[in-house]
C-alpha cells in the first residue's frame, strides 16, 4: 500500500466515475473486494477517494461507484449536514490518508431536502434531533427558492453545492490543499432510477487557461 502512488484529483474523479459507469450499465468488475485485498489493507488504508454522502439507505458508496476494501473513506449523515465530527473526518482523510477528492454526494427524493422545505413551505414541525438535521439543510432550501427553483433535483442540487461550500469556507485543510492543486472538491448528485451519478459542482478539478486550477 505504501508504494501505490497517489493518483491526481483528476483520475480519482474518472477512476470514481468510471466504477458508476459500470454500476449503470449492469457490469459491476467488484474490485478489491477479495480475500487478497483484505490481506493487503490489514496494515496501511491508502482511499483515492473521501466520500460524504447522506446516510440514506440507497446510496451505499462502494456498490454504486463499483469500489473496494481500502478504496473509499466514507462519512456519512442524514442530508450531508456536515458539524464538527464531519469537518475532523474529512479533514483526516485529507492531511492524513492523502485522499486526493473529496466527494459530496446528495440524491433525489432526499428526506432530509424534503422535511427542509416542508417545514419552511407548509410550517411542517419537526421534532427531536432530526429538527437539527432540518435546520442545516433550510438555508439550501431558502436559496433554491429565492432563486425560483421548484423542481426536487433543483433543490438537491442546491444543497449539495452549499455543502462543498460550506467544506470550503470553514475547513482550512481543504481550503489550501485545493489551492495548493493536491485536492479537488466535487459535487454529485445521484438519481435512484437509473444509478446515475451526476456532476452538481467542482472545485480544483479543472484547469483554467491561465493554468490555475478551479
Amino acid at each position: 500500500m505504501a508504494d501505490t502512488p497517489t493518483p491526481t484529483p483528476r483520475e480519482a474523479f474518472d477512476t470514481l466515475m468510471d466504477g458508476n459507469r459500470r454500476f449503470v450499465a449492469g457490469s459491476p468488475e467488484h474490485p478489491n473486494q477479495d480475500a487478497a485485498r483484505r490481506t493487503e489493507v490489514v496494515l496501511a488504508q491508502n482511499p483515492f477517494a473521501v466520500l460524504f454522502g447522506c446516510s440514506d439507505s440507497r446510496l451505499a458508496a462502494e456498490i454504486i461507484f463499483d469500489r473496494g476494501l481500502g478504496d473509499l473513506f466514507v462519512v456519512r449523515t442524514a442530508g450531508h449536514v456536515a458539524g464538527a465530527e464531519v469537518l475532523g473526518s474529512i479533514e483526516y482523510g485529507v492531511s492524513v490518508l492523502e485522499a486526493p477528492l473529496v466527494v459530496v454526494l446528495g440524491h433525489e427524493a432526499c428526506g432530509a431536502v424534503a422535511a427542509a422545505r416542508s417545514s419552511v413551505e407548509d410550517g411542517t414541525p419537526v421534532s427531536g434531533y432530526v429538527r437539527d438535521v432540518t435546520e442545516r439543510v433550510t438555508p439550501s432550501v431558502l436559496a433554491a427558492r429565492a432563486a425560483g427553483r421548484t423542481e426536487d433535483a433543483d433543490f438537491v442540487a442546491e444543497h449539495v453545492r452549499h455543502t462543498v461550500d460550506l467544506l470550503l469556507e470553514r475547513s482550512r485543510v481543504l481550503a489550501d490543499a485545493v489551492e495548493a492543486g493536491r485536492l479537488a472538491v466535487v459535487g454529485l448528485s445521484y438519481r435512484l432510477a437509473d444509478g446515475t451519478a451526476r456532476l452538481v459542482t467542482a472545485r480544483g478539478l479543472y484547469e483554467a487557461s491561465d493554468g490555475s486550477v478551479r
